[in-house]
């Protein structure tokens, strides 16, 4: 049996297809804090970080786009993306998407791979639904 000649890191990017690129900007700069990465104009496309991991938001409507245009329109192909951040006051958390006229899908306490923490869902103007993370508030799925 074969073992990966790798070891694995974590999430290097995901790509979100959008329609309408200075929107899919203004929500992942002002609403999450995501910072410029990469540009790519011949193809429509924008990347940004969001901590160690990029975000890369292709626009559909650009001609330089076509490979991105999906098969089914409206269909998707990603559930939804967990980004990880520092610790947050829930209350403030909330006062912020609210600020931004962004509506909470869901709050939970959900487990990943940092362990069991605050969540609050929401979905970028496209549809894509994030899972934003607060870290673990206890790893191991217990309560102490």
């Amino acid at each position: 049996m074969s073992t990966p000649p790798f070891s694995l890191v974590g999430i290097d990017h995901v790509v979100f297809i959008v329609d309408d690129m200075p929107k899919a900007l203004a929500f992942y700069h002002d609403v999450l804090g995501c910072v410029a990465g990469y540009s790519y104009p011949a193809m429509g496309m924008e990347q940004v970080w969001a901590g160690a991991a990029l975000i890369v938001l292709w626009d559909v409507t650009h001609p330089g786009a076509q490979a991105a245009v999906p098969p089914v329109a409206g269909g998707r192909n990603v559930d939804h993306v967990c980004i990880a951040t520092s610790p947050f006051a829930p209350d403030a958390m909330r006062a912020h998407l609210a600020a931004h006229n962004v509506p909470i899908d869901r709050e939970a306490q959900h487990g990943g791979a940092r362990g069991v923490g605050h969540s609050f869902y929401i979905f970028d103007p496209f549809g894509n639904k994030l899972e934003i993370k607060g870290p673990a508030e206890y790893p191991d799925g217990r309560d102490a």
